[in-house]
């Protein structure tokens, strides 16, 4: 999720053609191939030249055609807006203009599209947080029936869906794809490991703590780890004479709400077992029934919103952003707090997006070496007390193509030909090169990313790992996620500003989002697969009940535990 407006270096906003040269078919296309593009590539040249001549034959019906699409502003996006989408339209006739906005103005956009019809996008890169959505309210195209049907004379031989390594996340309970991924960048933890690996640090550390300094395992390690930091003098080491043991943001604003339902309450140990979210209380705390139909979200109707697991989330983050954050964190909105930890000053964070990976590794910036390898590291992030194996252990965003009934089919079959050029194999390596937002398995594998992993902090090799799996995004429990996410950061907000007490908070955002559910229920309109409310009952039977919800934990802060990154490593590898 806008997670996610980085630090661009390709220009924002709309990206127009107003004076392109002439359609060039395969000789544009074999210019395209002549320059970085073709040389950076998991195919071979006479591979590449097969692709693009598909390309320009499945085009040529279209030829002449303007469309429009729609992302939020990524890096990997940008690039896609700046360098890809006018090769397309060079080589196929058909011109797009690629619209970069915020995150939230996507949502929004999509979600006017659904309620009115309007054909606002002919495609749009949409998160697969809104899978249970689009399954659901069935507004968008199922990829599945469209690639055999309607799509089929549009759709690349050479697609090769199996090599996206996201699409469990964009397939529905009916077993049909419903997105096609196109980046995709995980939630993990990120530390200075020249500093963690310091013997005079790690010794100071020891006998503070008694327990060795490495990567945090659980959250009173990664407490400990922020309290020793905070106002360190790390000049020993050539950093700031005063360093910050955190790092988070915590202004009431959209981007709050994704800071706690990008899986920071399933890393506490709310919810449910079960891969990919929890089943049947999910990452969000709602539960769902053998039908996967929602059924409630405060511990009243069986949900774990409100729990106690889930008010322990919000009271760490509220504690840590307070007493080992930069105090201007407070004021700051994702997109400001991202480039923080690369000012030099800031010794870890819990919650780190692996899309800030491409703007940590500048040359000149206070966290890189001068041989071109960072002074950090990525990491699993530690877990919470009522965290047990099972549990939900992070976060990925899989943003995806999105294609709307809505829009008529023409335009639907040229936009599905740029989603498809934007992610085929000829051209995604260098395109993950750029934003190291990887979404097909044959880039990860690739000799070029074996090259480039010493410099990339540790991302190459948790793609590789058998680990990467284990993080997902929002799961299809969630029945309607544009109203439903929105409460998030409106109730989240109070509880930062004090306004109210976490418990208060929650208990206010469970009512609200059964309050959505229950208009949806009452509507009709997703049909036997829509909400289905349990009645009220006395809280403790849920709790008293096996699995999530939860009653409070007597002690909530467990002996501290760490691992070594090389011994962290090592368990990674396939």
């Amino acid at each position: 999720m806008q997670k996610r407006h980085l630090f661009p270096r390709f220009l924002k906003g709309t990206i127009l053609f107003l004076s392109l040269p002439a359609w060039g078919g395969i000789d544009a296309a074999k210019d395209f191939l002549d320059g970085e593009i073709g040389k950076t590539s998991v195919l071979n040249r006479a591979q590449q030249e097969a692709e693009m001549q598909w390309f320009v034959d499945a085009a040529e019906p279209f030829r002449g055609m303007s469309i429009k699409v729609a992302s939020e502003t990524l890096t990997t996006h940008e690039f896609e807006a700046k360098v890809l989408a006018p090769a397309f339209t060079k080589i196929t006739g058909i011109r797009v203009t690629h619209d970069l906005i915020g995150e939230g103005d996507v949502v929004e956009k999509l979600q006017l599209q659904m309620q009115s019809g309007q054909n606002i996008y002919d495609a749009y890169v949409n998160d697969s947080d809104l899978i249970g959505t689009h399954w659901r309210y069935q507004q968008v195209r199922n990829l599945s029936d469209f690639m055999a049907a309607e799509g089929a004379a549009v759709t690349s031989p050479y697609l090769d869906l199996n090599d996206f390594i996201g699409t469990s996340f964009t397939t529905a309970p009916d077993g049909k794809l419903y997105q096609l991924p196109d980046q995709q960048f995980a939630n993990l933890y990120w530390f200075r490991e020249d500093w963690f690996s310091d013997s005079k640090t790690q010794d100071d550390f020891k006998a503070e703590y008694g327990y060795a300094l490495g990567v945090p395992v659980n959250w009173t390690a990664y407490e400990d780890i922020a309290a020793f930091f905070t106002g360190r003098d790390m000049s020993y080491l050539g950093g700031p004479e005063r360093v910050f043991g955190s790092m988070d943001y915590g202004k009431k604003d959209p981007s709050l709400g994704w800071r706690y339902t990008d899986a920071w309450m399933s890393m506490a140990g709310m919810g449910d077992q079960g891969a990919p979210n929890g089943l049947p209380v999910d990452e969000w705390g709602v539960r769902v029934d053998d039908e996967s139909r929602p059924v409630g979200s405060c511990v009243a109707r069986g949900g774990a919103t409100n729990d106690a697991a889930a008010v322990y989330a919000v009271t760490k983050a509220i504690d840590w952003l307070k007493k080992y954050a930069p105090p201007a964190a407070a004021g700051m909105v994702f997109s400001e707090a991202g480039p923080v930890p690369a000012q030099g000053h800031i010794a870890q964070q819990i919650f780190w997006y692996t899309a800030f990976t491409a703007d940590m590794v500048v040359p000149g910036l206070p966290v890189m070496n001068d041989d071109g390898t960072p002074k950090w590291r990525m990491a699993p992030s530690p877990h919470g007390a009522y965290w047990s194996e099972g549990t939900k252990v992070g976060y990925q965003d899989v943003g995806s193509w999105t294609l709307m009934k809505s829009t008529p089919i023409d335009r639907t079959k040229a936009a599905w030909l740029y989603a498809q050029f934007v992610t085929s194999k000829t051209v995604d390596l260098k395109k993950s090169d750029v934003g190291l937002t990887f979404a097909r398995q044959s880039t990860i594998d690739s000799e070029h990313f074996t090259q480039r992993a010493s410099q990339l902090g540790g991302l190459v090799e948790f793609y590789r790992s058998p680990a990467r799996t284990a993080w997902s995004p929002t799961g299809t429990n969630i029945p309607d996620y544009p109203k439903m996410a929105q409460l998030w950061w409106q109730n989240i907000g109070d509880a930062m500003s004090g306004e109210k007490t976490p418990q208060e908070a929650l208990n206010t955002l469970c009512a609200q989002q059964e309050k959505v559910m229950a208009r949806i229920q009452r509507s009709g309109v997703q049909g036997k697969f829509g909400p289905k409310l349990n009645a009220q009952k006395d809280p403790q039977i849920w709790i008293d009940a096996p699995g999530s919800p939860v009653a409070k934990l007597a002690n909530e802060r467990p002996q501290g535990e760490t691992i070594a990154y090389e011994e962290l490593i090592k368990s990674w590898k396939p």
